[in-house]
């Protein structure tokens, strides 16, 4: 147990660790049964499908095992986990309206400032419910819709409905069938054709009680020829019980469409953050993904491009950082399934005190999709000698019309470097940091400005936090 702690309380995270008081309106028992499914879902007062695919991928999660791969997961105990808890507070659209505790954490958090300076949307998930949304008078006008799940389930249920886990089914791995049981909150996006939204859209999800899951849905559809750029930041307090993040993410990119989708995702060391997200992407449409990887114990994150129509594209762009008790395996997947397709891959990992930093890949070139081109490139920095990083890409090729290259590199920071600096009246540490911000600069610039100070802090905290 005291192994444990120490894992968890190994660094000081300043202003993500505020607790507040565990305060709820409702909290299901914990585990995960039909009685306590049903009872969120009358809570939320879905309708008789929603009721019905909730069951349905109960059933599917309680037939499933583990997976048998990557780190492991013996420590998750089910048992032991509430899936909902509801914040004391109804959604509000005005920001003076949320309790005065919730509303401190977020903008310790910077999110109402972010939102009045750079933002044309605003979503803020606190524990299982979204407490806040906001989105431009001007946007609105032309036809965009930014809300949550929940409102989205009531007022467009239609198209909820068409889309719904339809990119991402229950039967894909066991914590999507979790997903599909217990989700609650997240966002809905509909951009219509041809609107090109000019500013950022922007959700933050916030984990506070302790013991809990999230397993928030987000679903973005842009329509033929628009364009959207989407922010998704996350972060949770520390504590000495397992959380736990299921979260799911359906991107449809229509012709001629282009979404960029930025995540910063910062939990807390006793989280296990098992998300899954997919992107579909028409002819000609583009899906650009960047990706941050920081806290958690244990990620398995690998983001999924399905470039279904000819001339689709896909970017990748991702960091991990692992720290001391963290296993952070962490990638990306893209399917070719269509000729004349690209796709660019480029990440980056950091590990130190230990930590174990994973790059697992996987690109699939159907036997249809000639003229494919893709390119990746993997970059691995080990900070010390007892920390572990690992490359495993998988090619998956049908086609011989191709133009596909995988590069990866595994290096440490070079004494010269330091010794250089330190002969410029730099400190050590200091230098140190200068070189690991100076790898990931090219993640920090493809982030909105106010994500690379964040990235930029993490990385601080992560070289001065942790023990050893």
């Amino acid at each position: 147990m005291e192994k444990k702690k120490t894992v968890i309380e190994d660094m000081d995270r300043g202003f993500y660790d505020i607790k507040n008081e565990d305060k709820f309106s409702y909290k299901s028992k914990k585990g995960l049964t039909k009685e306590i499914i049903l009872e969120i879902s009358t809570k939320k007062n879905e309708p008789d499908w929603m009721i019905d695919f909730r069951l349905k991928s109960l059933e599917i999660y309680n037939k499933m095992e583990l997976p048998t791969w990557g780190p492991s997961l013996e420590e998750l105990d089910m048992d032991n986990i509430v899936t909902y808890v509801k914040p004391d507070t109804d959604m509000k659209g005005n920001w003076d309206e949320v309790p005065e505790d919730i509303k401190d954490t977020f903008e310790k958090l910077g999110i109402p400032k972010a939102e009045r300076e750079s933002l044309a949307g605003v979503g803020a998930q606190y524990d299982s419910e979204v407490v806040y949304h906001s989105i431009k008078e001007e946007l609105v006008k032309q036809g965009v819709i930014y809300t949550d799940m929940e409102s989205a389930l009531n007022e467009y249920e239609d198209i909820v409905k068409e889309y719904f886990m339809k990119l991402v089914p229950p039967n894909d791995h066991k914590f999507v069938a979790l997903h599909g049981a217990v989700w609650s909150g997240g966002s809905f996006v509909y951009v219509p054709e041809g609107v090109d939204v000019e500013i950022p859209l922007q959700s933050y999800f916030r984990l506070n009680s302790p013991g809990a899951g999230q397993f928030e849905h987000t679903l973005i559809i842009v329509e033929k020829g628009a364009k959207l750029h989407f922010i998704e930041g996350c972060s949770a307090p520390k504590y000495n019980v397992t959380n736990l993040h299921a979260g799911c993410v359906e991107l449809f990119v229509k012709e001629g469409a282009t979404l960029r989708y930025s995540t910063i995702e910062n939990w807390s060391r006793n989280m296990l953050n098992l998300n899954t997200k997919r992107a579909q992407v028409e002819k000609n449409g583009t899906i650009e993904w960047v990706s941050g990887s920081f806290g958690s114990k244990i990620s398995m994150l690998y983001p999924m491009s399905i470039l279904k129509g000819e001339g689709a594209r896909a970017e990748f762009t991702g960091i991990t950082f692992a720290g001391k008790g963290q296993h952070l395996d962490t990638g990306t997947k893209v399917v070719h399934a269509a000729p004349y397709t690209s796709s660019t891959v480029n990440t980056k990992s950091i590990s130190k005190s230990g930590g174990t930093a994973v790059y697992r890949g996987a690109v699939k070139v159907a036997p249809n999709a000639h003229h494919t081109k893709s390119s990746i490139s993997c970059e691995s920095l080990m900070l010390d000698d007892i920390s572990r990083s690992d490359t495993l890409p998988v090619l998956d090729i049908l086609n011989d019309e191709v133009d596909i290259g995988h590069e990866a590199k595994i290096g440490r920071i070079s004494d010269e470097a330091i010794f250089y600096l330190m002969t410029r009246g730099i400190s050590e540490e200091e230098a140190k940091a200068m070189i690991v911000r100076g790898f990931a600069e090219p993640i920090a610039k493809e982030l909105p400005l106010e994500y690379a100070v964040e990235m930029n802090n993490l990385i601080k905290l992560e070289l001065e936090g942790s023990i050893g």
